[in-house]
């Protein structure tokens, strides 16, 4: 793993023991201690998670906002100050290049947030697309310097796109007692709105022992909890004090696998396993997420032509231990016939206690409560198909 590149907490982990993978690119801990228990603890209590593999841009400028609605399938200028959007990056062909979420810190600041794989390719778009963006815009390297994250740019009607990824670290902390753990973390100071008045994708802007802190009420999980952004030098403090809050309300470091299982069970697609640049919004049940109304952005044309007949996403759940996993066939029948579709993630749930797996099958066989068949290792295994997410927390 010698090539891989470590976030900076990644000396964190290794005194905690953790277990690492390549993921993207990145030395990442894959767990800490087990993955039941750091799943069992983000559903129970809370979890702590070292995302700092992720990709920042910072788009800034009177145009900003245009730009975004151009580069993007959703309402981006529509947004408040304070509040954050879940949107995609679709190519020309209407496929996914990538998800993100997009956070108006500011009537001309954004920060947009990508998949850690996925960074190059974000850029790559946001680059090209700036060069052929109805308003003026211009992708620039990223600056050294810590970026302001929130700010007002008063100016010409353009648009300034930035990477700012290497310059900031991000931690998550997820489970019904995140807000706790942030309430009792010494250091996090002035903290507007406070925790307390933050609704969920919405921000808050402070400080952490005087460095800029942006805390966001979002997640990969399906429980409350909120997202950290910090510039480097501050994230292992950051990550000191929190685990210190926290470990006497139960929480605990938390890595990908548990990670995993818990967005598997919120219904929460994965890019490379649910979406791709070859998967629509549409099939993946992210309709919602396109303004198709809107005057113009990339992808709107080949949306507008796209065939309704294509395999869509399910749910399926079945009994036992014998979980299917991606890449695994969907049968329409117990014996005999082609597979009709294949699982792209898939586990047994630790929450529920039972297998449960995604799928693209055919808009016919869709309907919750039909029954299909996964090809376990040579054995047609019984599903029943079931709307998403299969998991919800209480409140």
């Amino acid at each position: 793993m010698s090539d891989l590149r470590t976030t900076p907490l990644h000396d964190r982990h290794v005194a905690l023991g953790a277990s690492f993978t390549d993921f993207g690119g990145w030395s990442m801990p894959v767990r800490h201690t087990s993955d039941l228990a750091e799943h069992h603890a983000v559903r129970q209590t809370a979890g702590l998670f070292d995302i700092s593999h992720m990709a920042e841009f910072l788009v800034t400028g009177a145009g900003a906002a245009a730009f975004l609605d151009y580069a993007l399938a959703g309402r981006i200028g529509a947004m408040k100050v304070g509040k954050a959007k879940y949107s995609l990056l679709l190519s020309d062909a209407g496929g996914v290049i990538d998800d993100v979420i997009v956070y108006r810190t500011g009537e001309d600041y954004f920060v947009v947030i990508s998949n850690a794989g996925n960074r190059a390719l974000v850029a790559e778009a946001f680059s090209e697309r700036a060069a052929r963006a109805p308003i003026s815009a211009a992708f620039v390297a990223g600056s050294p310097d810590v970026p302001e994250f929130f700010g007002t740019v008063v100016g010409a009607d353009a648009a300034r796109i930035e990477d700012i990824s290497d310059q900031v670290a991000l931690i998550a902390v997820q489970g019904p007692r995140a807000r706790e753990v942030l309430t009792a973390t010494d250091g996090i100071d002035g903290l507007n709105p406070a925790l307390a008045d933050l609704g969920y994708y919405a921000w808050s802007a402070g400080t952490f022992q005087g460095a800029s802190l942006f805390v966001a009420r979002t997640g990969y999980t399906g429980e409350d909890g909120f997202e950290l952004l910090v510039p480097n030098d501050a994230a292992p403090a950051l990550w000191d004090a929190l685990l210190a809050a926290g470990t006497p309300l139960g929480v605990v470091p938390a890595g990908l696998a548990s990670r995993d299982t818990l967005r598997l069970e919120a219904g929460m697609p994965l890019h490379g396993h649910e979406l791709s640049d070859q998967i629509l919004p549409a099939q993946a049940g992210l309709g919602r997420a396109v303004a198709m109304d809107k005057d113009d952005f990339v992808g709107q044309g080949a949306l507008a032509a796209a065939s309704a007949d294509l395999p869509v996403l399910v749910g399926l759940v079945s009994e036992g231990r014998r979980a299917g996993r991606a890449g695994y066939a969907v049968f329409a029948d117990a014996e005999g016939g082609e597979p009709v579709g294949e699982i792209t993630s898939g586990a047994l749930s630790p929450t529920l206690g039972h297998p449960i797996a995604m799928a693209f099958v055919p808009s016919d066989l869709a309907a919750p409560g039909t029954e299909l068949f996964i090809d376990v290792r040579g054995t047609r295994i019984p599903a029943t198909v079931t709307a998403l997410p299969f998991y919800r927390r209480n409140s």
